[in-house]
């Protein structure tokens, strides 16, 4: 394996593969967002369809569908073909498929389009994670995952606000946003071309110091993982799919509040991802969880004390700074339990989990809201999320005396 050390020390804002998978993972807010603002203008330009109504607000959703059903195999593909073929090929298909829906004719043939769209989401995705796996290891990996967070919120809300402008001038305008990620493919070369270096040694079973890794159980602890961050998320995705809601209930201007609030999550998200390394190398991965999930409970217990703008905006607040540690912490545990050789496959699993929270959040829990309202559900998830904070800290502290003990 090549001497990497001069790699090591480059900036990773100087680094082409590492600016590459950063751009690379947001397209996936760009998969599902994009489009929103469009929705009230697509539903009117087809006013002879009688199914308009349901088509156009299954188009936000239809891509995370077609994920959790494509990752575990694209995880596995990764594993086989390699995670630089199929990165590229990945973000070719998201370009044609999610611009699509600036031509095509029918809401039949988008929903088809976005269908395909979450194929190369899968495909992406799980490609990524792997070679943030094969690429960056230790101290650099951990920049790594807290710039990602970083980047993917602030592109997120730019991303929000550009479609936003587009749809004001025509309803299909936001679709060719998804042209943007073929800008990426020079880059990408140099990622494929750094993978055959590096990646390959990975999927030999070789580590990322050289050295052979024996086979290790690493399925159940992946999918341990997976549920935990599935259940995560969907606790997580309250915000963007509950708040405009529950502002609406509470007297909000429900449209500018939403903005307001998430805003607030997304940009409060962003700055405190950016000091993701330096905490985590501080107190350890375990207390980093702890941390991010305080601080979301935190946010979710200010949600339900009072409607107030102060609690409103406090605890999106809160909640985005949580979640800012939390999901780079669940990357980072992933590709710790993987084997280099199964990076794709644990990757894969990750994806499903967070495109599967993101699905069955507002089926699981709107019941629940409906029953009790909205206060006792966001204190029983501040609740929820104080439990885990209480379970990591456990782990943080039973995992070196088990280690001690086995020694």
């Amino acid at each position: 394996m090549p001497n990497s050390s001069s790699l090591k020390e480059r900036p990773l804002w100087l680094d082409a593969a590492a600016i590459a998978l950063l751009l690379t993972a947001t397209l996936k807010i760009m998969a599902n967002a994009t489009i929103s603002p469009a929705l009230p203008a697509l539903e009117a330009s087809f006013p002879d369809d009688p199914g308009a109504a349901y088509l156009t607000r299954f188009l936000v959703s239809a891509p995370s569908l077609t994920v959790v059903l494509v990752a575990p195999l694209a995880g596995l593909a990764a594993d086989r073909f390699g995670r630089g073929p199929l990165l590229i090929a990945g973000v070719l298909l998201f370009a044609l498929s999610g611009s699509a829906g600036a031509w095509l004719p029918d809401l039949v043939s988008i929903l088809g389009s976005r269908l395909l769209l979450g194929v190369a989401v899968a495909m992406t995705m799980t490609a990524q994670v792997a070679l943030v796996g094969d690429l960056f290891a230790g101290p650099r990996r951990s920049a790594f995952m807290g710039w990602q967070t970083a980047v993917i919120n602030i592109f997120g809300f730019m991303f929000i606000g550009f479609a936003g402008y587009l749809a004001g001038l025509s309803p299909r305008l936001p679709f060719l946003v998804y042209t943007l990620p073929a800008l990426l493919l020079p880059l990408l070369i140099v990622v494929a071309r750094r993978e055959e270096g590096r990646g390959q040694a990975a999927r030999k079973g070789v580590g990322d110091d050289g050295a052979s890794l024996a086979p290790v159980n690493w399925l159940k602890p992946a999918a341990f993982v997976g549920l935990l961050t599935m259940v995560t998320v969907m606790l997580f995705f309250l915000m963007p799919s509950q708040l405009p809601y529950y502002l609406h209930e509470n007297g909000f201007d429900s449209a500018s509040a939403t903005a307001v609030g998430l805003g607030a999550l997304t940009l409060t998200g962003g700055v405190v991802a950016l000091t993701f390394k330096r905490v985590s190398d501080r107190i350890g991965l375990a207390a980093t969880f702890a941390l991010g999930f305080l601080l979301m409970g935190s946010g979710f217990a200010a949600l339900g004390t009072e409607a107030a703008w102060p609690f409103v905006i406090g605890g999106a607040a809160l909640v985005g700074a949580g979640y800012s540690f939390v999901q780079p912490s669940f990357l980072l545990l992933a590709l710790q339990v993987a084997p280099a050789e199964r990076r794709g496959s644990v990757s894969g699993i990750v994806t499903t989990a967070m495109f599967l929270g993101q699905v069955i959040s507002p089926l699981l829990l709107t019941p629940f809201i409906q029953t009790f309202g909205f206060a006792p559900v966001y204190f029983g998830t501040a609740v929820c999320l104080a439990g885990f904070a209480g379970t990591a800290v456990a782990a943080g502290v039973l995992s070196p005396l088990r280690e001690k003990l086995a020694g």
